[in-house]
């Protein structure tokens, strides 16, 4: 006779490990309850942010300066930051360093990186290191500071753009995605009469939406985000959106003078602030949905590549 199994006890080799099992309701009542609260002190200061901007000067007096849920909105603020001020003018130099810097960008970073990713390109590896060794060893700001003037590039808005033309994370993703495209459509296309410049243009940027969505959005941010330079090699009338945003921060009463609506000014200066940083905080904002999906697939393949 064989050997009796002790009933209603399955076989070490069918119990399933504990990963496997379903969740407790409880276990799931604790996981929506914390990421509840977790979403709620996400949301909370841009909601408030928001909700300031949007209050009348009454408003905010009442409440110390902060205004969680506006009694009565008021567009007067944003009015204010648009009637032609300084406000204005910054954002049009942000809207317009951040356009051509990361065209420029872009158009530099994937001619390099197709450079670099293709083999036996004359000078390719000491190219490479030479790219590297800058981004492990990164010029100071004095130098730099220098190299700008002697290009004679201060007060001029390319002082914001060429010395980040080139991002060394960025270049190296792109090379790595480049690099991850099949051998045999490169042949194909040298079969069929193309240069290396048509294959880059049919053949290789149709295959790296996906990388290229990713690093333009990194450039993007890259400009849209730039004040240190701006505060380094620009006049105060040139300056950049978040540039006037920090000065606005940090000057608290003394906005109301520089935002162009003179004595017609009404809105309160935390009203005048929390306006300029939802103006500043929204564009990236309402860019980064549309490329978000993106972000796994550029990053990951680029990266394991390279």
């Amino acid at each position: 006779m064989g050997e009796t199994r002790p009933r209603g006890r399955r076989p070490a080799e069918h119990v399933r490990p504990i990963w496997m099992e379903k969740p407790r309701k409880v276990t799931l009542a604790a996981k929506g309850t914390a990421l509840a609260v977790v979403i709620l002190l996400v949301l909370m200061p841009f909601l408030v942010v928001i909700a300031t901007s949007l209050s009348s000067t009454k408003s905010v007096v009442e409440n110390g300066g902060w205004v969680v849920w506006p009694s009565d909105p008021s567009l007067q603020a944003y009015r204010q930051i648009f009637s032609g001020g300084i406000v204005t003018h910054a954002l049009w130099v942000s809207i317009g360093v951040t356009v051509v810097g990361t065209a420029a960008s872009m158009v530099c970073t994937v001619m390099l990186a197709y450079a670099l990713a293709r083999p036996k390109v004359f000078g390719g590896k000491p190219m490479l290191l030479l790219v590297l060794f800058t981004f492990l060893f990164p010029p100071g700001m004095i130098p730099t500071y220098l190299m700008v003037k002697n290009l004679g590039l201060l007060n001029n808005y390319a002082a914001l753009i060429v010395p980040v033309l080139i991002s060394v994370f960025n270049l190296v993703v792109l090379r790595g995605f480049f690099q991850s495209v099949p051998e045999e459509l490169y042949e194909a296309a040298r079969l069929d009469g193309a240069g290396n410049f048509k294959i880059l243009v049919s053949v290789v940027l149709p295959l790296s939406k996906a990388a290229l969505a990713m690093v333009s959005l990194f450039y993007a941010v890259t400009y849209w985000n730039s004040w240190f330079q701006a505060s380094i090699y620009m006049d105060d009338d040139q300056w950049p959106l978040q540039q006037v945003l920090r000065t606005y921060v940090l000057s608290g009463g003394q906005i109301a003078s520089s935002t162009g609506a003179g004595d017609a000014a009404t809105a309160a200066p935390q009203t005048i602030q929390m306006a300029v940083l939802v103006v500043a905080t929204v564009p990236i904002l309402l860019v980064y949905p549309f490329l978000q999906k993106y972000f796994t697939k550029g990053v990951l393949s680029g990266a394991i590549k390279s």
